[in-house]
């Protein structure tokens, strides 16, 4: 025994024995370990994914009081034994709010309303539809760095990160093919936006213009990236053509059905796939694009949010959200601002972060276009 305490060999096993525990506990003791298959089934490739933490109610809560102006005050009283402590909340508008809005509570690992999203949007085959597209790969991904900073230093409660939305299936003048005044992007166009937001770990929203098709159609054609944790789903009632109605003529809508019809897909997915929620984006700026929205469900695996996207003056955009957003609430609510039709007259000028802040409720999405 004492010649194997001084034999420097047994240190040294016993040294790296220990710095592997060490590394060990940093590094998959926390961690649950994904798999990589191939098309046969096959083990390619193991990933290490941080546990997720379970959700925290009361910050949840706390949260959506917030983005609703309502402050939470705490106060605590000691005695020698025991500490007490009391919560109340304060609305600063001495009106009745519809917001915040109770819903269920999310599965571990929502993203909303613990981060705001700050999101790109268009199409990379177009320079006219958003700044997605309209620019270089870089100067995009810079540009969208900088508006994210702003909300950062606008909000520090709320911590933003970025997020590339890109319109996967775009709705179409010509009947096209099919007839159905659509048309889907190639897999490696949407492929290209995946791995472009990889390089600064966005999300990806893909949106789906249906023009005369029906969502029951275009959603499951999507479902391999549904599958992936980083990408979420949108949709533009615009573009829900009935009764033979054609795009960029008349502003389609969405019932309640369809949305749930698209909350249900996606819940599925999560569940099946062990995912954490799917963001599912709703866009609308008139009253008919969204209808029965009281029956629009809420489900752990699936997070909502109803977002506002008209563009021009300032007034016309906070009359908008006023009266289609705020007034008829779901769960969560998003803002869109357009960088070159807001500037046309008689506006002064694109809202800045704290502008967009001052909203009831604020929104946790914001896209730029």
């Amino acid at each position: 025994m004492k010649n194997l305490l001084k034999n420097q060999k047994f240190w040294l096993y016993i040294s790296l024995g220990y710095l592997f525990a060490v590394l060990f506990f940093i590094f998959v003791y926390d961690k649950a370990i994904s798999f990589k298959l191939d098309a046969n089934g096959n083990i390619i490739d193991k990933i290490f994914v941080k546990k997720i933490p379970p959700l925290d109610k009361d910050d949840y809560d706390r949260r959506l009081n917030l983005l609703a102006h309502i402050a939470t005050t705490t106060i605590s009283t000691s005695t020698a034994t025991t500490t007490i402590t009391a919560s109340s909340t304060t609305s600063t508008s001495t009106k009745l709010s519809l917001w915040p809005v109770k819903t269920v509570y999310p599965n571990d690992g929502a993203i909303l309303p613990f981060k705001r999203i700050v999101a790109y949007y268009g199409n990379l085959l177009s320079k006219g539809m958003g700044v997605l597209g309209e620019y270089p790969e870089d100067e995009m991904l810079a540009k969208l760095d900088v508006e994210v900073q702003k909300w950062n230093l606008a909000d520090p409660e709320t911590p933003a990160i970025p997020a590339l939305h890109y319109i996967a299936v775009t709705a179409q003048a010509r009947a096209g093919e099919e007839g159905k005044y659509r048309l889907r992007m190639k897999e490696e166009e949407i492929d290209k936006v995946i791995t472009m937001a990889e390089k600064i770990n966005a999300l990806v929203f893909l949106d789906i213009q249906i023009g005369q098709s029906t969502i029951q159609e275009e959603l499951p054609l999507l479902e391999k990236y549904i599958k992936l944790p980083q990408v979420h789903i949108a949709v533009d009632p615009e573009f829900s053509m009935k009764n033979g109605r054609l795009p960029g003529i008349h502003v389609g809508n969405y019932d309640a059905v369809e949305i749930n019809y698209v909350t249900d897909y996606l819940a599925q997915i999560v569940k099946e796939n062990n995912l954490t929620p799917k963001i599912f984006v709703i866009h609308r700026y008139t009253q008919e694009m969204v209808t029965n929205y009281k029956l629009i469900k809420t489900v752990p695996e699936v997070q909502i949010v109803i977002h506002m996207d008209g563009w021009g003056p300032d007034y016309n955009k906070l009359t908008s959200y006023k009266k289609y957003i705020y007034k008829e609430p779901v769960q969560f609510t998003g803002f869109k601002l357009f960088y070159k039709n807001d500037l046309w007259k008689p506006s002064t000028g694109i809202m800045t972060p704290e502008d967009i802040l001052k909203l009831t409720p604020q929104p946790v999405y914001i896209q730029y276009q």
